[in-house]
């Protein structure tokens, strides 16, 4: 009887050790980093904001050298959960409060049943041969996106 080979997770995956700040180091020498964005809602921002934060993230991404992936999580929500907390906060408002709670109360209700509701998480992935060079990147990339959440 052949007596079959088997690997372990830590052979099969492409890891070799995890650093600080989370960077991961891979067996082909290369290292990156995962970094959850929080998105930005630009319709709250004013045009000259606007302007300051879409000129940043061109300026950076035409002069980034690099790997870069962007990655967008998307999961559909269900929302029952925020419907019966909002039904139970009515009864305690005023007449005026009242019809606005139910109109957002219908509209909540409308888009769980009609499926629309959904969440987002944004990730940036970083990736690099020489750790030095990794380090000047990833705190370029970490220096742009805190100056856009001000």
């Amino acid at each position: 009887m052949k007596k079959q080979n088997f690997y372990s997770t830590q052979e099969w995956l492409p890891f070799e050790s995890i650093l600080d700040n989370g960077i991961i180091k891979l067996k082909d020498f290369t290292y990156v980093k995962i970094i959850k964005v929080e998105p930005i809602n630009l319709s709250l921002k004013s045009e000259l904001e606007k302007s300051a934060i879409l000129f940043s993230y061109q300026n950076f991404l035409k002069t980034y050298e690099g790997s870069l992936q962007i990655i967008i999580q998307s999961k559909k929500e269900d929302l029952s959960k925020h419907v019966a907390v909002v039904e139970g906060n009515i009864s305690k408002e005023t007449e005026e409060i009242c019809k606005l709670s139910y109109k957002y109360l219908n509209f909540i209700q409308e888009l769980n049943f009609e499926k629309k509701s959904s969440s987002k998480n944004f990730y940036i992935i970083i990736k690099e041969l020489n750790q030095e060079n990794f380090h000047e990147k990833y705190l370029k990339i970490k220096d742009l996106l805190s100056r856009s959440r001000k």
